[in-house]
């Protein structure tokens, strides 16, 4: 364990912190309003350029346009226009991705199965669920990156510098679920947001985030693209999972898996700070020069 030398922290009053939770929830407010907007383009290129292409241009101009709307606006108020996506410890990748495997499998699904779901409701998923091309671009390229730079890259960074972590990663998890308008969708986005929220706050890299909700999104695609969306839908839980004592061991197993994935996580960050620590520590030498220069 490493010691921080201490120094009084500088703060910069020309320079605004943006978002607070207020204008956070504006933020989602602007992309569920975008969701709502572009539909009628989707229903027009449905029959132009097929479902899939029109719902890639229709995600794009949803979410994207929303996204450059609000980056202006984050720019204009704080004057940083980038986003820090540098990864300096490599080994966090498999850890990210195991944890979000067995989050999806072992707690999520079996949580959001509790909810009932109407037959409109299977009717609209099952219409929407498709595993070509396109689809793939939407679900495991666009949305990650659109999505991750909108909730992590600007709220979650806004909330930090002036909330604290635990509740900055609940609030920004929180709109996170909320923007995809449905409880099933919600206790997914939720839980992968805290997740994702935290590796965030503890690396301040968005790749890790976008690789979160890569992962999250690529598996959905692959369970859709290898089992029949009826199936998914019409089956309980206790059939998906092979019986109760399957989902049971299921649980059991991913919760012992997502511990160790979070403790290795934490070993990581901790080497990663105590480097920075050693980093800012200037040499001896350098100490009595900058005394003697400051005379």
């Amino acid at each position: 364990m490493c010691n921080r030398p201490r120094t009084k922290q500088v703060i910069e009053p020309t320079r605004k912190i943006y978002p607070d939770i207020a204008q956070s929830f504006g933020i989602t407010g602007i992309v569920i309003l975008g969701t709502l907007l572009f539909t009628p383009v989707n229903l027009i290129l449905n029959k132009l350029i097929g479902k899939e292409a029109s719902m890639l241009i229709y995600y794009l101009l949803a979410i994207g346009i929303p996204f450059w709307i609000v980056y202006l606006i984050k720019k204009k108020k704080t004057g940083h226009d980038s986003f820090n996506i540098v990864i300096e410890n490599k080994r966090i990748i498999p850890f990210v991705m195991v944890g979000t495997i067995v989050l999806l499998f072992g707690i999520i699904s079996p949580i959001a199965n509790l909810i009932p779901m109407p037959e409109w409701v299977k009717k609209m998923f099952i219409d929407s669920s498709y595993t070509g091309f396109f689809a793939f671009l939407v679900t495991g390229i666009a949305a990650p990156i659109l999505e991750e730079l909108i909730f992590r890259g600007i709220i979650l960074d806004g909330l930090l510098k002036k909330y604290a972590p635990t509740k900055s990663i609940l609030i920004s998890s929180l709109l996170f679920g909320l923007v995809h308008l449905n409880p099933w969708q919600f206790v997914s986005a939720f839980i992968i947001g805290i997740f994702s929220g935290w590796v965030y706050y503890r690396t301040k890299s968005l790749s890790f985030s976008i690789i979160i909700h890569a992962t999250s999104n690529f598996c959905g695609f692959l369970m859709l693209y290898f089992i029949s969306v009826d199936s998914l839908m019409d089956n309980p839980v206790l059939e998906i999972y092979g019986g109760f004592p399957n989902l049971i061991m299921t649980i059991i197993g991913s919760v012992f898996t997502l511990a160790f994935c979070i403790y290795s996580l934490g070993k990581e960050f901790e080497v990663k700070k105590c480097n920075d620590c050693r980093q800012k520590q200037k040499p001896l030498h350098k100490q009595f020069l900058t005394v003697f220069l400051h005379k």
